[in-house]
């Protein structure tokens, strides 16, 4: 008997561990796939004997004369945070139905009975009437500055770009992801362009530690508001 307790206590604390193990679920992200490019692969340098100083072969070379905006992969282009949105709605609906009958008996023939005379009059009526109001509203402001790699080149010349940064703060941290596809008119001479126009653009800004986790339904809430029927 004893052997069958310490048996089902320790089930329960198994089963215990493993409940608290899942009581921080972790939002689904909405930056996906690489954050920054991957780097080249190493060529041997190759020193040609023509007296130039620039060699095409060497990385990090770029002509005199040659426009510096971002378009290889690895290139850096700063994203300006310029993001606000704000939409709302309003539903109003009223409906009113009134309906009414009546009928007047003049002459009353023989064959009815004497009760029913002249000055009866039947009358009914009916009415429906429903009302109904709803409004929402949604603001959202967030504005910064992302520096992100390019990533890949579409064949069109669009640019592929994402980008990462974390920032730690005592026992909290939070990063900020960015993606999207950006043309490569849209980036100015300082190589930075607007999160407006950049198209599909992900931003995604999270958090670690204590302010997340204060923010999180406990584990055994979550338990009974998903089996609880109202």
């Amino acid at each position: 008997m004893k052997g069958l307790r310490r048996f089902a206590a320790g089930i329960g604390v198994v089963a215990t561990l493993l409940v608290s193990g899942c009581a921080l679920v972790p939002p689904e992200p909405v930056v996906t796939g690489p954050l920054t490019a991957p780097p080249p692969v190493p060529l041997p340098p190759t020193a040609v004997a023509n007296g130039s100083i620039y060699q095409p072969t060497a990385y990090g070379n770029y002509p005199l004369f040659e426009d510096r905006r971002p378009r290889n992969v690895g290139d850096i282009v700063t994203v300006v945070i310029q993001e606000k949105t704000n939409a709302a709605k309003s539903v109003d609906t009223s409906t009113d139905r009134n309906g009414s009958a009546s009928m007047n008996i003049g002459i009353t023939p023989a064959i009815l009975p004497t009760d029913l005379g002249p000055k009866q009059n039947f009358e009914t009526g009916s009415g429906n009437k429903s009302q109904g109001k709803g409004s929402s509203s949604a603001t959202n402001l967030f504005s910064g500055t992302l520096t992100t790699t390019v990533i890949g080149v579409l064949p069109n010349g669009n640019l592929q770009i994402a980008g990462e940064k974390q920032i730690a703060i005592n026992r909290g941290s939070e990063y900020v992801r960015f993606s999207g596809v950006v043309d490569p008119r849209s980036i100015t001479g300082s190589n930075t362009v607007a999160s407006t126009q950049v198209a599909d653009a992900r931003i995604e800004y999270r958090s670690k530690g204590v302010m997340d986790e204060v923010q999180t339904m406990g584990w055994l809430q979550r338990f009974f508001l998903n089996v609880a029927p109202f």
